[in-house]
């Protein structure tokens, strides 16, 4: 009798710190296996990363313009995962500030349309907690052009038409976000703005590291390398920019930067997206927002064709004489004969002009 109830006490003591020693969990819990409980390796990306689409807007900047437009994102496939998508951009872009040109001396004027398309990859490592990328892309952007901000009398003022491809890489975790991207003009990179200056598209090669203030405050630090056709604005540049979730898809961000080209330019941008998930528990939405999964249906960064102008160079020696100049394209008529200032033409003069 006294050996039974031993083992009943031993037994029963066995089962009471096995008991103790295991996590106790709501049933509930245990049968949907929510992300509360799994954290994020329990979330299913084909529910998190969905269809979004919304507006964005930013101020002028070194090389960009006043603009405003609409944007989506579309995730082709989910995997466990990983993300394939396209992420579109279509943005108004408008007149510059009287007085102040985005692209050093000539005002753009507005308005046009441009366009920016990335297909890109996007997956999360074992633990996930990194997320990686890689994008790729096509930018395109009309230009029209107003006075120079110098005072300076303009004529014969064109549109311009500029393209570049653009790659990118990016891998954000929990505390860090690093983005590196290259921006290339193709195309007629060189165009006449006017009777005095030409506008280049720049090359532009930059890396930017951020850091997680909070999950909703990224503070970032930008190095840039920027060169052109023109020559004028080749060199390098870093930008400050800070960027804040204040609401759910609401986003307001800051940006400045500084280069020997565009001096110290100040900028500010807002975007706000329509998500896919406006049904989705709290809970989920707070496991959601983790920054590893959020960035992996962001959109993706640095996609602006950066212009800016130099003064035309090259000249056109009067006949007759040789302290009167010329600017490219002047035409003036001597002896009946209309020539016009066309320097490397193939029917030009070794002084520049053209028979017209």
């Amino acid at each position: 009798m006294q050996r039974s109830l031993r083992l009943s006490l031993s037994l029963t003591g066995a089962a009471a710190l096995a008991l103790a020693s295991t996590p106790i969990q709501p049933v509930a819990a245990q049968e949907d296996g929510s992300a509360a409980d799994l954290g994020v390796m329990g979330i299913t990306l084909k529910d998190a990363v969905k269809f979004n689409w919304g507006f964005q807007g930013a101020l002028q900047g070194a090389g960009t313009p006043n603009q405003a437009g609409i944007g989506g994102f579309l995730p082709i496939a989910v995997g466990e995962n990983s993300v394939f998508f396209a992420d579109v951009l279509l943005n108004a872009n408008f007149s510059d500030y009287e007085g102040y040109s985005s692209i050093i001396n000539t005002e753009v004027a507005g308005t046009t349309i441009s366009t920016s398309t990335r297909l890109g990859y996007r997956w999360l490592n074992g633990d996930r907690s990194w997320m990686v990328g890689v994008n790729a892309g096509y930018d395109s952007r009309p230009m029209n052009t107003g006075d120079a901000d110098s005072g300076v009398t303009l004529y014969d003022k064109e549109s311009a038409f500029f393209q570049q491809i653009a790659a990118g890489l990016e891998a954000v975790s929990d505390t860090w976000k690093f983005n590196a991207y290259a921006l290339i003009p193709v195309g007629d990179t060189k165009q006449r703005l006017n009777s005095r200056y030409l506008g280049g598209a720049l090359d532009t090669y930059g890396l930017d590291v951020g850091y997680f203030i909070t999950p909703d405050l990224n503070a970032s630090v930008g190095y840039y390398y920027q060169q052109g056709d023109l020559d004028d604005a080749d060199g390098s540049g870093v930008q400050v920019a800070l960027d804040y979730v204040i609401a759910d898809g609401l986003t307001l961000g800051v940006n400045l930067s500084h280069d020997e080209a565009f001096d110290t330019r100040f900028s500010g941008n807002i975007s706000y997206r329509f998500g896919s998930n406006s049904t989705a528990t709290e809970t989920k939405k707070k496991t959601w927002q983790k920054p590893t999964i959020q960035a992996l249906s962001a959109s993706v960064k640095n996609r602006n064709i950066r212009v800016h102008d130099a003064i035309i160079q090259t000249i056109c020696v009067k006949p007759l004489t040789h302290y009167h100049v010329a600017w490219r394209s002047e035409t003036i008529t001597i002896a009946g004969l209309t020539i016009h200032c066309n320097p490397g033409a193939p029917k030009a003069t070794p002084n520049g002009w053209e028979p017209r």
